[in-house]
């Protein structure tokens, strides 16, 4: 199972040390355990900003990176060894373990949350912390400030408060190699989840069973599990664009559109498929399939350093509307219909979004001028054009109706063009129609 190691968390946080200002703090809490129901709880995942600093993997932990001059500037807070209740719920790291195999300079149980978090900002000018963000855990936090802010000693705490998630945000946008190593293996085991339900679907079959058979090929292969809820959608289902109920039967003769990937380390993969259940395409599915593949690839080859996704988006637009007024689709000329809005029954998404440890990932998408922000070398977006026709669109030509096609890929900027890293997961007529030939 890839994962990263302690040297890579290590570097980061003097990366970040190094981009704050001296006198500074950042306060960074976990995800809590959430309850699913009565005393069993939903699976456990970090933070992303929390375990993108540390790669602590427990619950009901903070992290602070301090720069003052202190020659302790990482301290954990972690849940202590208790051997009874790790009986019950698993082995803890406890402060030794955050000490040992963290790297944390210094770590304290949770309970000493409250007292050494106020000795740590008493001296602190800048604190960095995701105010409006952390709804459960953030009276804890004015509680602490409101005392040191109170106290005699020399530190007065925090004057100027700053959003640590998009300070964060800067950091995580641009993958490091040691991330895109992730990202690669998150496409790999995709790429065999996709496969796999491409060859076994069935007419008769219901989509559960082909969104079990996708989680199971993430799962023996090491991911943490999925990075969203699987979309696997039959026929007119295709035209939900989140879909997740997944327990309609396969019909012969229609479409399945899926969207689902792995989570490897805490990163994303966002692929999307869509394939014929009886192992063809009609005519004209084949026709509408070839115009989202069309705008797709275009979309790809576009995706460079300096292009922005709003310029993306908007070429793909023209794409797919000139086709759509090509099949009869739509009437007019492509410009009434961008002016219009017309298109936008059919193609009401946007082309791209970052990706990374979230699905769709942190970064302003838009700088302080009000300008779109250029794509740079190390920025992950995913291109996904579709085209959804809903069942009874009665000013559609009857042959599309109900048709929902989505065709979506993984693409990574780089100084001289960029990387596909899901390319290998078929996508052309010719290919997907190969798996079940």
């Amino acid at each position: 199972m890839l994962k990263l190691t302690p040297s890579v968390f290590e570097a980061r946080r003097a990366t970040l040390l190094d981009a704050m200002p001296d006198g500074s703090a950042l306060l960074l809490p976990t995800n809590p355990e959430r309850t699913r129901s009565n005393d069993t709880e939903y699976p456990f995942r970090p933070s992303s900003d929390f375990y993108y600093v540390t790669g602590y993997d427990e619950p009901e932990a903070w992290a602070v990176l301090k720069k003052n001059g202190t020659d302790k500037p990482y301290t954990l807070f972690v849940l202590p060894k208790d051997p009874e209740r790790e009986v019950w719920t698993g082995i803890r790291h406890g402060p030794e373990g955050a000490v040992g195999t963290f790297g944390a300079d210094q770590a304290f149980v949770t309970e000493e949350f409250d007292a050494k978090l106020g000795e740590l900002l008493e001296d602190v000018t800048d604190l960095y912390f995701g105010f409006g963000r952390h709804p459960e855990v953030e009276p804890k936090v004015q509680e602490v400030l409101n005392r040191v802010r109170k106290g005699r000693k020399s530190g007065l705490g925090p004057a100027t408060l700053r959003d640590s998630h998009d300070f964060l945000a800067e950091f995580r946008l641009r993958k490091t190699d040691d991330e895109v190593a992730l990202m690669r293996e998150g496409a790999r085991l995709t790429h065999l989840a996709h496969v796999a339900a491409m060859e076994q679907v069935r007419p008769g079959m219901r989509e559960y069973e082909i969104q079990a058979l996708i989680e199971y090929t993430f799962r023996r292969n090491g991911a943490w599990g999925w990075a969203y809820q699987s979309i696997v959608a039959a026929g007119a289902n295709a035209c939900i664009l989140h879909y997740v109920k997944n327990d309609v039967a396969f019909a012969d003769g229609d479409l399945m559109l899926i969207d689902a990937g792995a989570e490897i380390d805490g990163y994303a993969t966002d692929v999307t498929r869509t394939s014929p259940v009886s192992g063809t395409f009609t005519p004209p599915q084949r026709d509408l399939y070839n115009l989202v593949l069309a705008s797709q690839i275009e979309a790809v080859d576009a995706t460079v350093t300096g292009a922005t996704i709003d310029g993306i988006h908007e070429s793909v637009v023209k794409t797919l509307t000139q086709g759509m007024i090509d099949l009869g689709i739509l009437t007019g000329s492509v410009d009434e219909a961008i002016e219009t809005e017309s298109f936008k029954k059919y193609y009401m998404h946007r082309t791209s979004h970052w990706l990374g440890m979230d699905v769709h990932d942190v970064g302003r998408y838009t700088l302080t001028s009000g300008d779109a922000r250029p794509l740079g070398p190390g920025m992950v977006i995913t291109i996904e054009p579709g085209l959804y026709i809903p069942p009874n669109d009665e000013d559609v030509p009857e042959q599309f109706r109900g048709l929902g096609i989505r065709i979506e890929d993984d693409v990574l900027v780089t100084e001289d063009g960029n990387e596909n890293l899901t390319a290998s997961i078929p996508k052309t007529i010719e290919d997907i129609e190969a798996l079940r030939a």
